[in-house]
């Protein structure tokens, strides 16, 4: 079984960028958390702040036999009909995370362009929200 972490843009920045609303860890750091408590799962990571990147990312990963995609996209969640359109191509299942309540937050915000096309989505329980969404595909 393999998931891939995908973040998307500033999400390089947490630990560093607004704690208040996303926490002083690093990704880097917790994800040492999440591939020991998800041992026997192979977790891949990768995050960009280049929407293409993220596109081909997500297309190559679908013929990489993931099991699942965890997707966090940050703004282009709101934005990008086109991460929208490279989610409703593939087969592999991906779930939405945001760190943040994204309905607690700028109404640009509350609307998620890949919601459509998402198995799921988990938003406001902080990095947490990760491995809750890597739960749902074992």
């Amino acid at each position: 079984m393999k998931i891939l972490i995908i973040n998307g843009p500033n999400l390089n920045l947490l630990g560093k960028r607004e704690p208040k609303i996303y926490g002083h860890q690093s990704f880097e750091d917790y994800l040492v958390e999440v591939r020991n408590q998800f041992s026997t799962v192979g977790v891949d990571y990768f995050q960009s702040n280049i929407e293409g990147e993220l596109i081909d990312r997500i297309h190559a990963a679908d013929k990489q036999n993931y099991t699942g995609i965890v997707l966090n996209a940050g703004g282009y969640s709101h934005t990008s009909v086109a991460l929208a359109d490279a989610v409703s191509g593939i087969v592999t299942d991906v779930i939405s995370v945001h760190i943040s309540n994204i309905y607690n937050r700028e109404e640009e915000r509350h609307m998620e362009l890949l919601s459509q096309y998402v198995k799921g989505g988990v938003f406001g329980l902080g990095l947490d929200g990760y491995k809750l969404a890597i739960q749902t595909f074992i």
